[in-house]
């Protein structure tokens, strides 16, 4: 297991060093603790962590919800612990967000396995959301220069393959992005 930087939210001190130590024996190299989930909200908004444990309760609210929410807005892998008896109800309210539930005492096999798999959930969705940001971007920039072609057909009266050869020798003659000359020929008749 690789992990650069994981996040503990716990509601006490009881068993986090235990934890923490566990981590960095594991391989994660920062190790972060913080005690409440309106304090985890406001840190996650500045840092990124490939793992974010949560051991029931919080100082201010359970946890499911915050992880919860956190599934939905990071790519981290994340570790719900909470008593056995609520491990089930627990487990069932999070499943389909892919928050691993453990329950407490910790058993060292089981939780190295969730943190094996949770590191693994985030190295897949990291790489998922990495590849949708770029085809966003050649989406947009595909936008742009088919706009830009448009307008090129109508008042320059170009065949659509001599516009796109246009913005293409532009881009490559001006040493500028195909999106930039078709931002520019936009503008230029907008």
């Amino acid at each position: 297991m690789y992990s650069e930087r994981a996040l503990i939210i716990s509601g006490s001190d009881k068993g986090l060093d235990g934890v923490a130590s566990f981590l960095k024996a594991s391989g994660c190299r920062t190790v972060v603790t913080i005690f409440s989930g309106s304090e985890a909200r406001r840190t996650i908004q500045y840092n990124d962590y490939e793992l974010i444990i949560i051991n029931t309760p919080l100082k201010d609210e359970f946890g499911h919800q915050l992880a919860l929410k956190l599934s939905e807005t990071t790519c981290s892998g994340i570790i719900l612990i909470c008593k056995a008896d609520m491990a089930e109800e627990m487990g069932n309210r999070t499943i389909d967000y892919g928050i691993s539930v453990i329950s407490k005492p910790l058993n060292k096999n089981l939780f190295l396995q969730a943190i094996r798999t949770s590191i693994g959930f985030h190295q897949r969705l990291f790489t998922l959301h990495r590849e949708n940001h770029k085809l966003r971007t050649k989406l947009e920039e595909t936008r742009y220069i088919s706009q830009a072609k448009f307008l090129l057909i109508v008042n320059q009266d170009m065949s659509e393959e001599s516009a796109h050869r246009y913005i293409e020798k532009t881009a490559m003659d001006t040493r500028r992005t195909r999106k930039e000359v078709a931002q520019e020929i936009i503008d230029k008749y907008k």
